[in-house]
């Protein structure tokens, strides 16, 4: 019986990237509209210091949910060879794997940062101003972060079945109901931060909801009891390609924890608020780059398992191409939009004088910065590009090394270097460094690795 997945092997790579790409695309453009809107709501409706408060909650919940997501990007790359070569009763191992680690990994974070919360919150750089309505947050969302670690791991294994769309929706039905918990549990029964964080947590829970129900009914990998024991040659495979992913998301953790103590230290809570909004502006502008990312990863993957190389390097150059133009596009409206797009966030109803304050100081610090730290966009395409290809063939060192060369081997020294010399200036501006030098040393070994391992037709 002809699967779904063998259309990844058979069909033209530009057409197939689109129906990839298209679908993650729109699937990211609307869970980052929701952490938009998500941001809009609480700093309109509660003020400047919430946008502050979920800034700093944000590195502990990314990183488990980015545990769900490495073990689903680096098991989809098992996943996505076996169904290449054939071998379905692996394929059917490995979910089953992926499934237990996921659950039993974030299970385990999420328990030991609910008895460590205090120490946690003061430590990604909460301040007095705003530590109440951090705690408040941090607590109810973590009580569902398991669920959205789950929902991570399994949309990317719905990708890799060649199932785009389901993958979309599971991120388009969690960002809707979140949008209008958030319009009705802060705005209409005034809950404040109390009801952000109710509103993230149901959110995760129609995720979950959605993705046991594509498993149970549409997906074509059967699981049995037996595929959730562990087995240590899958463990090890999949941890191994994981461990580039959730190294990667690990340092943008760290990085995150990083530049909030630093700009408490050389600015001030209005600044943390400002790279807020940049952490969300970045996934949001970069969504239809990130698509196509995602979209290749899978097309790579099972045209290197069945052996047909010359698709493989025809994923990459298309794939460089239609992102590089998306790019180029994204950039420009930055630097043409970039008050309107944080005039959004503040309120024009504001009545207490703390908070017109803080509104005109956000307003008047943030576009620059935010100009600065896209400045390297149009080149961050082949960094992304080239992480994802050696991921997806399954060499673990060359995308472990060029998936940290950003954020790990420029971006953090950049940062802790900088702002001694340039205040909050110097972080924006290791942005565009950084992407620059990561971009060069990852172009350097894809070609290479493109020359040597892709010459083959």
């Amino acid at each position: 019986m002809k699967k779904n997945s063998d259309s990844l092997g058979t069909q033209p790579i530009s057409s197939l990237l689109i129906k990839q790409a298209v679908p993650a695309s729109i699937g990211i453009l609307v869970m980052s509209l929701n952490m938009i809107v998500d941001t809009i709501f609480v700093g309109r409706w509660i003020g400047p210091l919430a946008i502050s408060a979920i800034t700093v909650v944000i590195p502990i919940t990314f990183f488990i949910a980015a545990l769900g997501l490495a073990i689903g990007i680096g098991g989809s790359s098992v996943l996505s060879r076996a169904l290449g070569a054939g071998q379905q009763t692996k394929a059917l191992r490995v979910f089953g794997n992926m499934s237990t680690l996921t659950f039993l990994s974030s299970g385990l974070l999420a328990v030991l940062g609910l008895l460590f919360q205090d120490t946690l919150i003061n430590f990604f750089g909460a301040d007095d101003s705003f530590r109440d309505l951090a705690l408040t947050y941090y607590r109810i969302v973590l009580y569902g972060i398991v669920m959205l670690a789950m929902c991570m791991m399994g949309n990317s294994v719905i990708r890799a079945e060649g199932k785009p769309k389901f993958a979309m929706y599971a991120m388009m039905l969690p960002a809707v109901g979140n949008i209008g918990m958030d319009y009705l549990l802060i705005n209409v029964l005034g809950m404040g931060m109390e009801g952000a964080a109710w509103a993230t947590f149901i959110s995760y829970g129609i995720c979950f909801s959605f993705i046991v129900w594509f498993f149970v009914f549409k997906s074509e990998l059967r699981l049995t009891l037996q595929s959730f024991l562990l087995n240590n040659t899958i463990v090890k495979e999949i941890s191994g390609l994981s461990f580039v992913t959730l190294a990667r998301q690990g340092v943008i953790a760290v990085l995150t924890i990083l530049i909030n103590n630093i700009l408490i230290r050389v600015g001030d809570a209005i600044d943390v608020a400002s790279y807020g909004i940049i952490s969300r502006a970045l996934m949001f502008a970069l969504f239809p780059v990130i698509g196509v990312n995602q979209g290749f990863m899978p097309i790579a993957g099972y045209n290197y398992g069945a052996k047909k190389l010359q698709r493989v390097r025809e994923a990459i150059n298309i794939s460089i191409k239609y992102s590089g133009i998306l790019a180029l596009l994204i950039f420009t409206l930055i630097m043409l939009f970039a008050e309107s797009f944080v005039g959004v966030f503040i309120s024009d109803k504001a009545i207490e004088a703390n908070n017109i304050r803080d509104n005109i100081a956000l307003l008047e610090r943030t576009p620059n910065a935010l100009r600065w730290v896209f400045a390297a966009t149009p080149v961050i395409v082949v960094q992304l590009i080239g992480c994802s290809y050696f991921q997806a063939i399954g060499k673990v060192t060359p995308a472990l090394l060029l998936s940290l060369t950003k954020q790990g081997f420029f971006l953090i020294p950049l940062i802790l270097i900088l702002p001694t010399y340039f205040g909050v200036w110097g972080v924006w501006v290791s942005f565009p460094i950084a992407d620059v030098c990561s971009t060069l040393v990852t172009g350097y070994f894809l070609r290479r690795a493109i020359k040597h391992d892709l010459s083959q037709t």
